[in-house]
């Protein structure tokens, strides 16, 4: 969605240091998992600067739900675009890892080891450097593999738990590029703090495959506990009674949940229920999940009756869990992300205006905000350049030789 202006929109508070200020990256990376990581830490308040080829990041000219990696991932960095097969391409990379806290990167390892940019290269000659890999798989008999998200997802167990039996269904959202991304980043700070004490730096290695293991973790300890298999998410045993979508007036869905024995007496009380609250077989939460072959056609009968709007007010009022089924487009307009500062204005590399959704965190009350917007193929070279010591002829003759790529003015 491209917005004109949105009053409610976040603007970044100045007001005092960021966390990660003074924290400088480099990134060599394209896709998700990888900029996820370096947008976390920019958005902290590092100095990222995201090293692309000349053609620059694949994700830019990504179609369908790709569309929207590139801008999402890389915002509050700066861009450089440098031809890594030349030797002056390279040398520009050893001046800003000698001055780089963290190295971050997604490719293949003998890509890295060709550049000469892999952890043993670099830490040798930078001993405090930290150096995020982001991988398909930890180190074992997976990790010649090639990863994706929706590979970790099939053989993780999470494909299988979100589709109907015999119909694995993939996550809707890159779970484990992002999560990988995000624990990456927080391998990266917490390495930053062991420096402190150390003196040293240290290689930080995070996975889509070992991501989606810990997500599915919670099924894997259900079998443990329980001795049964766990069911995928359409045929789960719910461990509530009331927890599902509902048909209403007018074809409108919306999710209602009734959790807990303190909920169901509200929820009856609001609803004239007052034979259901009396009915023996239902007193308790686990009684009603025993009685949902019964009990749920029979609410679902009671509340068609209704509208979604008449559900949402005393759902709200009552204080019991629901939700109207959105589609992600609405969530620019969603009336608590706009007047909660939980989105930024942001311009699109071509120029367009829309908003972003931020980290979803606070600190000391604050958003952290955009700095930078996701920036058009190496917006920042010459900027980079200068402060790192080339002159402008340097530059010029770097132009001339394509060794780098800078944006028409």
């Amino acid at each position: 969605m491209v917005l004109k202006s949105n009053p409610f929109v976040t603007k970044m508070n100045t007001s005092k240091p960021l966390p990660l200020s003074g924290i400088r990256v480099v990134e060599f990376t394209h896709m998700v998992m990888g900029p996820t990581c370096g947008m976390v830490l920019g958005d902290m308040g590092a100095d990222v600067v995201k090293v692309e080829p000349l053609a620059g990041d694949s994700t830019r000219k990504l179609l369908g739900v790709g569309a929207g990696f590139y801008p999402l991932f890389n915002r509050n960095k700066k861009s450089i675009a440098l031809d890594l097969e030349s030797a002056t391409g390279r040398e520009v990379v050893a001046r800003l890892v000698a001055r780089a806290d963290i190295v971050s990167e997604n490719f293949k390892p003998a890509t890295m080891e060709k550049l000469g940019l892999d952890y043993a290269t670099l830490s040798a000659r930078h001993p405090r450097l930290i150096y995020v890999s982001h991988k398909g798989f930890l180190p074992g008999p997976y990790e010649h593999r090639t990863a994706l998200d929706e590979v970790v997802q099939m053989m993780g167990g999470l494909a299988y738990m979100t589709g109907r039996p015999g119909d694995p269904l993939r996550a809707g959202s890159s779970v484990n590029d992002i999560m990988g991304g995000v624990f990456g980043a927080m391998g990266a700070m917490a390495a930053l703090m062991q420096r402190q004490q150390t003196g040293q730096g240290q290689q930080v290695q995070a996975a889509l495959f070992e991501n989606n293991v810990f997500l599915v973790a919670q099924h894997m300890l259900q079998f443990a506990v329980t001795g049964q298999p766990a069911a995928p998410m359409p045929e789960r045993i719910s461990p509530w009674g009331i927890y599902d979508v509902f048909s209403v007036q007018g074809g409108a869905q919306i999710f209602l949940a009734v959790v807990g024995d303190t909920q169901w007496r509200v929820f009856c009380e609001a609803f004239g229920f007052a034979d259901l609250y009396a009915d023996a077989r239902l007193a308790t939460n686990n009684d009603r999940v025993r009685a949902r072959a019964w009990l749920m056609p029979l609410l679902r009968e009671r509340l068609a009756r209704h509208t979604r709007e008449e559900l949402s007010a005393v759902f709200e009022r009552e204080g019991l869990p629901f939700a109207l089924i959105t589609d992600p487009q609405h969530l620019f307009t969603d009336p608590h992300l706009m007047q909660t500062g939980g989105l930024a204005p942001m311009t699109l590399p071509d120029g367009r205006a829309t908003s972003v959704p931020l980290l979803p965190l606070t600190l000391d009350g604050e958003r952290l905000g955009l700095r930078l917007d996701p920036p058009r193929l190496g917006q920042h070279g010459r900027e980079v350049l200068l402060d790192v010591g080339y002159s402008d002829d340097e530059i010029s003759a770097m132009l001339q030789a394509g060794a780098l790529a800078l944006p028409q003015e």
